[in-house]
């Protein structure tokens, strides 16, 4: 991997978190990881066009098709979203002699992605998925190949000092147990499993495993109650990590984002953009690609999956099976958080209202974004629909905390909390209170940090006379912007260049 040195500084899971902002991609990209992706690859085929009456056969709509396009999907698309994000990828898996197994192998050369460990074997049927769409509609999907998939022997390079491996098994009987140990006898510094049953793999000790909610179901031998899969998560984490072997499980949601069980730190969640189902297709790799290298230029977890998720939007707003590049997640972590005037906010807010979500507001100066931020802005965004953010100005930071603060301006602070996905609306105020601004929004929560008591605010007057509720969330002891602050003066900074996790014993 390149020397980290050279790469401005992204820290550590405890204290200071690296800041989102649209440079980031760039920064990992530099890094250009190394990863070795072994798994069950699929030719995605698309025929588009437009159905305006039906055959005479059967009650079926007659598709006149305009256009193809293939792209590579399953662990093929990890791949190239891997290597759209700046890593050096190589590929593991086998296809047929045929026609969709040599397409497959165009299409992971052209993305750059090394395919001198794809075997191709003329007795194998290359797995394919045609889906034939009218208007933005899929009316039906294909599937040809192989059901039942030749196992391989091994992991061809494995040995030849990967950053990270990632697993991806789709339960085709591809991936065999030679498969497994291979892994196992050389363990690069980050193995991360994407596997339709994840507890299979436990004896190889992952860092990192990304079911789905049915994976991570299944796994738990029981199902997810609806609307509860959050705290349901949460309180089975420790036999999801028991039963996977997993240092963290990343449990995805599709339109409702992900879930961080990551040891025993706080449960965090991430915050989709939804789509229609049609357009979701192969955004599960993408979020896997992402968090790859993410953990593999030393982001910490909570930052990792809120890039993943980031990338996983760029992808779900676009037809077919697409891939996030370097530029395109740049382009959406800059475009997330725009900082509204009070009367745009007041807008919108109206307009939340009128669809019936339920609004929560929050504010402060949020000087050196931390985890004990990160963690009560989650648990904020989980109160209600839709979260409003009031930033204070740097005038105001400077009333409130006195000379030498803010230490970052006002923009700065804004770009940091518009990388969050729980963020819904960002503003900024210039007084020591929020009350003018929670008197002409009149959000249904207003929420503050564990380190307050709702009696000692100024603002729950103005909140409980309007009729809204005042919620103090939990607190994280020593996750202060002053005690970091502190830290970093007296040469205990949290800062520190971007690594790849160390390997474990």
């Amino acid at each position: 991997m390149t020397d980290t040195s050279t790469v401005d500084p992204m820290a550590g899971d405890d204290h200071e978190l690296p800041e989102l902002t649209p440079d980031v991609p760039a920064r990992l990209a530099a890094l250009r990881p190394r990863v070795l992706v072994v798994g069950d690859v699929i030719l995605d085929e698309w025929l588009t066009g437009n159905a305006e009456r039906l055959c005479r056969e059967a009650p079926a709509p007659v598709v006149a098709i305009d256009s193809r396009t293939v792209a590579p999907g399953g662990a093929a698309n990890t791949a190239v979203n891997l290597a759209a994000l700046g890593a050096s990828v190589r590929m593991v898996s086998a296809v047929g002699a045929d026609d969709s197994g040599a397409e497959l192998l165009a299409a992971l050369e052209k993305a750059g992605v090394d395919t001198t460990s794809v075997a191709v074997e003329p007795g194998r049927r290359t797995t394919a998925k045609r889906r034939v769409v009218a208007g933005e509609q899929v009316l039906v999907r294909l599937d040809d190949g192989d059901r039942d998939q030749a196992p391989l022997t091994g992991v061809p390079g494995l040995a030849d000092g990967w950053d990270a491996v990632v697993v991806c098994d789709y339960g085709t009987g591809l991936l065999s147990e030679a498969v497994l140990d291979a892994v196992l006898a050389t363990r690069p510094p980050l193995v991360v499993v994407d596997a339709h049953d994840p507890a299979r793999w436990a004896r190889l000790r992952p860092d990192l495993v990304t079911p789905n909610a049915g994976e991570a179901a299944a796994v738990l031998g029981t199902s997810i109650p609806a609307g509860e899969s959050l705290r349901f998560l949460d309180e089975h984490r420790g036999t999801l990590l028991t039963r996977t072997g997993a240092r963290a499980v990343v449990v995805t949601l599709d339109r409702d984002g992900a879930v961080l069980l990551d040891g025993a730190r706080p449960v965090h969640r991430t915050w989709a953009r939804p789509v229609p189902d049609n357009h979701t297709a192969g955004a599960g790799d993408t979020f896997c690609a992402a968090l790859t290298v993410a953990r593999c230029g030393g982001l910490p977890s909570v930052v990792a999956v809120e890039l993943a998720q980031a990338a996983a939007d760029v992808v779900v707003h676009r037809p077919e099976t697409a891939v996030c590049t370097v530029d395109d997640l740049a382009e959406r972590l800059g475009g997330h958080g725009t900082v509204l005037d009070h009367d745009r906010l007041a807008a919108l807010v109206g307009e939340h209202r009128a669809a019936g979500r339920r609004i929560v507001f929050t504010n402060g100066c949020f000087d050196v974004l931390h985890r004990g931020h990160v963690n009560y802005l989650n648990e904020a965004k989980r109160l209600g629909d839709v979260l409003v953010v009031a930033v204070n100005s740097d005038e105001s930071v400077t009333s409130l905390k006195g000379e030498g603060r803010p230490v970052n301006g006002v923009a700065d602070r804004a770009a940091v909390l518009a990388g969050l996905s729980c963020v819904d609306h960002l503003t900024v105020f210039d007084e020591d209170t929020p009350a003018a601004l929670l008197t002409r929004l009149r959000p249904d929560v207003y929420a503050k940090g564990g380190d307050h008591r709702a009696e000692l605010l100024t603002e729950t007057p103005v909140v409980r006379e309007y009729g809204g509720e005042v919620r103090i969330l939990s607190y994280l002891p020593d996750r202060s912007t002053s005690a970091v602050i502190e830290r970093i003066r007296g040469g205990r900074s949290a800062h520190r260049p971007p690594r790849p996790v160390p390997r474990r014993s």
